[in-house]
């Protein structure tokens, strides 16, 4: 086969394939997209002749993937998400002038922080509405990328997809005691040495709870979960009261031990240090609304602000536990700030 000079791509064609390929079966796909077999099979054919390249194999029971059509379904995917993106947006603006922006964020992002700046930012920009979703870390850029969501922001070791990143602060995970609690008194200890003692933790879905189970999970001992919440502030009020010891980042637990009895522990795993960075497409790629949202959270984060914002009690850790943060912009958000 030889690829076409130019490549026009039905979005129906896409839709047919990336269905083939899920299902595994080309009857199956012409019977989701309404076609008879010889008409999808006609479609799959002439997008081969298109590419040049042979993207399926048929094979007695369905069709199978060949590398090219590995790669022809992940790009096809892409158009099809920023197909479906358009489309949104489009009749957003038809309909009333807003614009729509999907954030993806771990447990901590959206309970700790973004309540208190998004507000902010909705009230400075009463045109664009904001679809906040919690996900677990690995799947925030997944979104991205896919076009599922404009920004993402993941805490940890994760895989950033080759995704712009930039480095928002630094957290970290440590244990939470009541101030009567044996544990109060260490100053260090290995979250191995915690698992035989009761615990409060986030709901199982949350980011923070999954990240907890891969861990005790690769340790081969799980945690003595008495009560699970859905919030930070519940579990600081439910260990306050004895009912157990818990793992939270430092930045929810010095705010909640202003008003709590609570005692912090340092942890000697490496894992407890969380750097918190933002994802997103490239500056082409991206829509002057998302670079409006970047702009916010990064005079949010910025070292020189954290001495202000400190007072009024965000959630940023102190000098005297941690470094400040260094933010690096990318030239199209540093030329306008």
């Amino acid at each position: 086969m030889q690829a076409t000079d130019t490549m026009r791509f039905d979005l129906d064609d896409l839709r047919l394939f990336v269905a083939a390929a899920d299902t595994g079966s080309l009857t199956a796909a012409a019977g989701q997209r309404h076609l008879s077999l010889a008409a999808a099979s006609a479609r799959i054919q002439g997008l081969e002749r298109q590419t040049g390249l042979a993207l399926l194999r048929r094979e007695a029971r369905g069709v199978r993937l060949l590398p090219p059509g590995e790669a022809f379904l992940h790009h096809a995917r892409l158009i099809l998400a920023e197909s479906a993106a358009l489309r949104v947006s489009l009749a957003e603006y038809s309909a009333n002038l807003r614009a729509r922006l999907r954030v993806f964020a771990n447990t901590t992002a959206v309970t700790e922080f973004l309540p208190e700046l998004l507000p902010r930012f909705l009230a400075t920009h009463p045109r664009i509405d904001v679809d906040l979703q919690e996900k677990p870390n690995a799947r925030i850029p997944q979104g991205v990328l896919a076009g599922q969501a404009d920004l993402g922001i993941v805490a940890g070791r994760v895989d950033t997809l080759g995704l712009q990143s930039l480095h928002l602060s630094t957290d970290r995970l440590v244990l939470v005691t009541a101030r009567d609690h044996r544990f109060a008194r260490r100053r260090r200890i290995a979250f191995v040495d915690t698992l035989t003692e009761d615990a409060v933790g986030m709901l199982p879905e949350s980011t923070l709870q999954t990240f907890l189970r891969q861990i005790t999970d690769s340790l081969g001992r799980p945690q003595r979960l008495r009560v699970q919440l859905s919030s930070f502030e519940a579990m600081c009020r439910m260990i306050s009261g004895g009912v157990g010891i818990g793992i939270l980042p430092e930045s929810a637990a010095l705010r909640h031990r202003e008003q709590l009895p609570l005692a912090l522990v340092d942890l000697t795993d490496d894992w407890c240090v969380r750097e918190r960075t933002l994802v997103m497409r490239d500056a082409a790629d991206r829509s002057p609304h998302a670079d409006a949202l970047v702009e916010v959270l990064l005079d949010h984060f910025r070292p020189q602000q954290k001495p202000a914002a400190a007072a009024k009690g965000r959630p940023y850790i102190t000098p005297k536990r941690a470094k400040a943060s260094t933010v690096l912009m990318p030239d199209s958000i540093a030329r306008r700030t």
